[in-house]
């Protein structure tokens, strides 16, 4: 280990303590760590064998086109390889791995000890895990998904795939996006309530700036697949309509459902990359980075104008004129702000000295790659072209252009650059070359020939072609520099694999970096910091050299031990210390929640319903117990105790978190929320496409629901909201008087909405198999029951919780965390009677 070393008695007693405080159980027991480095490590490892498995995938495909007529692969193999191919690289390796580098960096770059919600982050782990293996092993047993790793239907439904294939898709990975959201709520939620004082917003680093947008962007673009896989797999396993243009559906809306995540998705990849690419640039170059602030806006612009894109995939589908041209024009304008990033880069490195150091060579590589392929991105985005092109080897090569230039090529820049910071030794400097190289030139031999493969209208997913039409010599040099480019892969891999073992030393902030990960220990301890320090500039290392050994010295905040995981709580937008926030210790309720989950998706797979129910019983138990287990209880960390003792720090009195109103936990349920609306406001958009555009779409002479029975519901649950507004009045006024009292009765009144909703889903004549009308109102129904039936819970565990004394006025803080769910099911009720009640009735008349 190399690093700054305590140069006191007394400071290196305090590493000691900390260390008996936030080390990892030894052992197998290990399997219940939530420290970030240990979690994110693992996401980064597990993201590598999918990587692998995608990748020999690929060298199949590219096996089976080297010539016409090939008969290496049949027509069956061959799309169950395309499939589980892009599938792996898209959700299995690219958001994962480059949401773990995150997990990793992110608290060591803002001064924190940990993520804010580490068995949050544990749990989103073990979803990944799982949801990984359950949908590869789909190779195993020879019933991986073949329509496509965009799962359009009526491909994917049940009439042309009977078989369980697809249901490996929908459900594996819908279970792996929990995960994917989990991780984008933690790293929000951190990088806007931990960072070390003074680190304000102006002065945060670019790659926090990047994930932030990035975990925004997942929060809102996420839940639309997920909606999307819930309701293909209804129709699959349930036979309700919701795709079938027979029945009221329309096929187009899984396209838009699809793409209303797939479109950002480019870009929730891109950004995290850019980020790496704006950390590094100014190292190597020696100097700032040139236009910080208009780096962040073109970050922040991206993020917007991504949502706007996601028709460009669907020119060919019948979209009108009007739309096409919105989005044609659309999809050009997100390249004036990659554009600001592109020169910010390449002004960086003209003004200042630069390094040819081996990630400096991946840099340029993103560079030259990057930009071809959004140049190819412009063609595509012009109507005419793209019907041309659509569904040809020129839009493959275009997006791997994209993709592995835009996220691969930097995340190997970051790998080598930080791989000494978590191992402590350099890689090799030859093989790191070699596997450049190799990689660099098989990439483009691969790819750039593609280009030419697709303007001779050879289109993709086709397993064979015939000889003559020209695509003979392009197909065989593809595949040719596909096998270089693999072998470039694996050099860099048994690089890495080596260097721990066979590398040299690395010394202290071995590139002479400017944040702050680097004054940590290599490796790290995993509290990271011995003392957490103010910071006033966005280049603490060049600015006070002798930063890490104060931190090591326990000169800076929080220099205390055996006081349970404590992390500097603060301000979101200017940094100010606002509370202690105690972090809980390492638990096995996140793995036990994991694997009950992964059990029920077996069942689902299995069509076992009746288990699948009991299954999702106990699930949903485990996580109220896991909720139970939280705040002041005596389970929720190592040595808390129910009370941690207050802290000064720099000057300020801090208190724990649960001793006030706005911890953590309510910007996590907020995110949470926005989750939570943006898949709800899916459904609405299904609910009026389908409504305006199906063909086919059958509607009863009056709406099924009546007035009465919604406005009975949103009156119920805003009744609730009332009575914990009174507790949360009443505890900021310093009195706790009814207050459990007040939140039994909103626990039943939430209990009672959702009783009414019980009985409207079983006294209407709801034929969800017959009508996609009647389909999309039952899930509606179902939606809004478990909303309400959780919100009743949740405010009888804390009516419970009060009366051991956990909840009251100097711990007030978990009743506004409720508080925040019960106004969003009563919004969510007012607009299911302003979409299923009040417009149905105003268009009918």
């Amino acid at each position: 280990m190399s690093g700054p070393t305590p140069s006191t008695p007394d400071a290196r007693a305090l590493h000691e303590g900390l260390l008996a405080v936030w080390r990892n159980p030894p052992g197998w027991r290990a399997l219940a760590a939530v420290n970030h480095g240990t979690i994110a490590l693992r996401f980064m490892l597990t993201g590598a064998f999918f990587f692998l498995v995608a990748g020999v995938l690929a060298m199949l495909l590219r096996a089976q086109l080297a010539l016409p007529q090939h008969d290496f692969m049949g027509a069956e193999a061959y799309h169950q390889a395309f499939t589980m191919h892009g599938t792996l690289m898209m959700f299995l390796f690219a958001v994962p791995v480059l949401q773990g580098l995150a997990a990793y960096l992110l608290p060591k770059m803002i001064g924190a000890r940990d993520l804010v919600f580490p068995r949050l982050s544990a749990f989103g782990y073990w979803c990944y895990l799982f949801g990984g293996l359950i949908f590869t092993s789909s190779l195993v047993f020879e019933l991986a998904p073949d329509a496509g790793w965009f799962m359009y239907t009526p491909l994917s439904s049940h009439r042309y795939s009977p078989g369980i294939n697809a249901d490996f898709w929908l459900i594996g990975i819908t279970f792996v996006e929990i995960a994917t959201l989990a991780a984008g709520i933690e790293l929000a939620v951190s990088i806007l309530r931990t960072r070390a004082a003074g680190l304000s917003l102006q002065k945060m680093p670019i790659f926090a700036w990047s994930m932030l947008v990035t975990s925004l962007m997942i929060v809102i673009g996420f839940p639309p697949l997920i909606l999307g896989s819930l309701l293909l797999e209804l129709e699959r396993a349930a036979g309700w309509a919701f795709f079938d243009p027979t029945r009221g559906g329309d096929p187009l809306l899984w396209a838009h459902l699809f793409w209303l995540f797939g479109h950002p998705e480019v870009y929730i990849i891109f950004l995290p990359a850019a980020g790496v690419i704006s950390t590094l640039v100014p190292v190597f170059a020696q100097r700032p980075l040139v236009g910080y602030a208009w780096v962040v806006a073109s970050l922040i612009g991206v993020g917007f104008i991504s949502f706007g894109l996601w028709v460009h995939h669907m020119f060919t589908l019948g979209i009108p004129a009007l739309a096409q041209a919105f989005f044609s024009a659309a999809s050009m304008l997100v390249g004036v702000p990659t554009a600001v990033q592109l020169f910010a880069w390449i002004a960086t490195l003209w003004t200042g000295r630069p390094r040819w150091e081996v990630p400096m060579l991946w840099i340029a590589a993103f560079l030259l790659v990057f930009v071809a392929g959004g140049l190819t991105g412009i063609m595509l985005a012009l109507v005419p072209f793209n019907w041309q092109v659509h569904d040809t080897h020129f839009v493959v090569a275009h997006f791997h252009y994209v993709l592995v230039g835009g996220m691969l090529f930097p995340l190997l820049a970051g790998l080598y650059y930080w791989l000494p910071h978590v191992s402590g030794r350099m890689p090799s400097r030859r093989l790191a070359r070699a596997g450049f190289w190799l990689t660099f030139i098989g990439f483009n031999g691969t790819f750039l020939v593609m280009h030419w493969t697709g303007l001779l209208g050879m289109p993709r997913r086709v397993y064979t072609y015939e000889a003559g039409l020209g695509w003979e010599l392009p197909n065989l040099v593809s595949s040719v520099f596909g096998f270089v480019m693999a072998f470039g892969i694996v050099t860099v891999l048994i690089d890495l694999a080596l260097h721990g073992r066979l590398g040299k030393r690395a010394p202290v902030n071995p590139w002479g970096a400017d944040t702050l990960e680097w004054a940590t220990a290599t490796p790290p301890e995993p509290y990271n910091f011995a003392s957490q320090p103010p910071l006033r500039s966005r280049h603490p290392l060049w600015s006070r050299p002798a930063l890490p050994q104060e931190i090591a010295d326990g000169t800076h905040a929080l220099a205390r031990h055996g006081a349970g995981r404590e992390t500097l709580g603060s301000s979101a937008v200017s940094a100010r210390p606002t509370e202690l926030i105690v972090l809980p210790g390492n638990s096995w309720l996140p793995l036990q929640a994991a694997l009950l989950l992964a059990l029920l998706c077996v069942l689902l797979l299995l069509k076992q319903y009746v288990a699948a129910a009991g299954v999702a019983v106990a699930t949903a138990a485990q996580l109220l117990r896991w909720s139970w287990i939280n705040g002041e209880h005596p389970g929720y960390g190592a040595a808390h105790g129910g009370g941690t003792a207050e802290a000064v720090v720099h000057g300020r009195t801090v208190r724990p978190h649960t001793h006030g109103l706005d911890g953590p936990g309510h910007w996590g349920m907020n995110l949470t929320l926005l989750a939570d609306a943006a898949l709800y406001g899916a459904l609405l958009f299904g609910w009026f496409f389908l409504w305006t555009v199906a063909p086919q779409w059958q509607a009863p002479a009056a709406p099924m629901l009546g007035h009465l029975p919604m406005l009975g519901v949103v009156a119920l649950l805003g009744a609730g909201v009332l009575l914990l507004r009174r507790v949360r009045s009443g505890l900021r006024a310093g009195h706790a008087h009814g207050m459990a009292a007040r939140m039994a009765v909103a626990g039943i009144l939430g209990l009672a909405a959702a009783g009414v909703l019980g009985a409207l889903l079983w006294q209407l004549p709801l034929r969800p198999r017959d009508t996609a009308h009647d389909a999309v109102l039952s899930v509606v129904l179902i939606y809004l029951l478990l909303h309400s039936a959780l919100a009743g819970v949740l405010a009888l565990m804390q009516a419970a919780r009060a009366r051991r004394g956990w909840v009251g006025v100097h711990r007030p803080y978990e009743p506004r965390v409720v508080a925040a769910w019960w106004h969003y099911c009563a919004g969510a009720a007012a607009a299911a009677w302003l979409a299923f009640v009040l417009a149905p009735q105003g268009f009918l008349r």
